[in-house]
């Protein structure tokens, strides 16, 4: 019951703190403005004595400068150079830096993103100008003057409650208490470096301006130049240019395809060999038994030959007939009886 009543009470003095913190912001920002205004009333009254214009009061704005200034120069790197020197010596700084080297088409170039101070901004800008021909200069101005006030008025909220925290922390007795301090404590001083942390960025873009230089030079004009034939002797020269063109082209094709051929002909080379010697084994192999006896029994035995079964039979030649008168036969003389030959009775 005790505990419970002790984390009440400091659930009760946090709510408290935060409607106090809230209050006092309030009285400061109600007390600050009414304590500017006759103030302020005071200055434009003096300002007007004194023959001061009302722009001076500008000074007071919190206002973030960015921009971009082109520049054509003779030799991009060296002018880059020199831009890094002008920077440094106003306080500056370079962010970033981007070089491209000479080509046929262009002499380089090179781009850098300068921070120089607000103050100076003017001067460094002058100073750029000389290096060359502005092809172009450009600035955005923002201001944040709401925003910055904003934030150092949440900044001092939060610091003070911080602290109150930090005393009610001292003074608690019970381990709950501590715990719930703890943890609010934790809490608020995250949110406080989170707002520091903006402050931080937005006190260096204020403070430095950001201006995107560019540095080019003239683009080089390249000359076609002519080279078609306008002469027998030019004509000449232009076809045998082509001539030596074509046959080193043809020597590269013949190279690449080379091996190739090379390897084809080698395989078609093992392949005739082998169809040969299986050839020739077959050859050389003797006739099978069967074959043979085949062959003999047809040579001895004519009527092997017939036609097989179903096959219409071969005409058998008509036996010729004798003939009428047929010759006499002729003898010839009995050896050792000289004489012509007689014809037999």
């Amino acid at each position: 019951m005790r505990r419970t009543r002790g984390i009440g009470v400091i659930a009760g003095l946090i709510i408290a703190l935060g409607a106090l913190a809230g209050c006092s912001s309030s009285a400061e920002d109600s007390s600050t403005s009414a304590a500017n205004a006759p103030a302020g009333g005071n200055a434009v009254q003096d300002d007007s004595k004194a023959g001061v214009t009302p722009a001076a009061a500008a000074d007071d704005r919190s206002v973030i400068v960015t921009g971009s200034l082109y520049i054509t120069v003779k030799d991009p790197l060296e002018a880059a150079d020199k831009a890094v020197g002008i920077v440094q010596g106003a306080g500056g700084r370079i962010d970033a830096r981007n070089e491209n080297a000479p080509q046929a088409s262009d002499g380089g170039s090179a781009t850098l993103t300068l921070r120089i101070p607000g103050n100076k901004l003017d001067k460094v800008v002058d100073d750029l100008r000389a290096l060359g021909t502005v092809d172009q200069f450009t600035t955005q101005a923002r201001d944040v003057t709401t925003e910055v006030t904003d934030l150092d008025a949440k900044i001092s909220t939060l610091r003070a409650s911080t602290d109150r925290i930090q005393g009610l922390l001292a003074d608690a007795k019970s381990i709950a208490d501590i715990i719930t301090l703890e943890n609010e404590l934790a809490g608020r001083q995250a949110e406080l470096q989170g707002l520091e942390a903006q402050q931080r960025g937005l006190d260096d873009q204020v403070s430095m301006s950001t201006i995107d230089l560019s540095l080019t030079t003239e683009p080089v004009v390249v000359a076609e130049v002519d080279t078609s034939p306008h002469s027998f002797w030019d004509g000449l020269v232009s076809g045998w240019h082509g001539l030596t063109a074509f046959i080193s082209v043809a020597l590269v094709v013949i190279g690449v395809l080379l091996p190739w051929a090379l390897l084809g002909g080698g395989i078609l080379a093992v392949v005739m060999f082998l169809v040969r010697a299986r050839r020739s084994r077959l050859a050389k192999r003797p006739p099978k038994p069967r074959a043979m006896a085949a062959q003999f029994a047809g040579a001895t035995n004519p009527g092997l030959w017939a036609t097989p079964p179903g096959s219409p039979a071969a005409a058998t030649p008509p036996a010729t007939a004798a003939p009428a008168n047929p010759a006499p036969e002729v003898k010839p003389a009995p050896p050792g009886q000289p004489g012509p030959m007689h014809p037999a009775p």
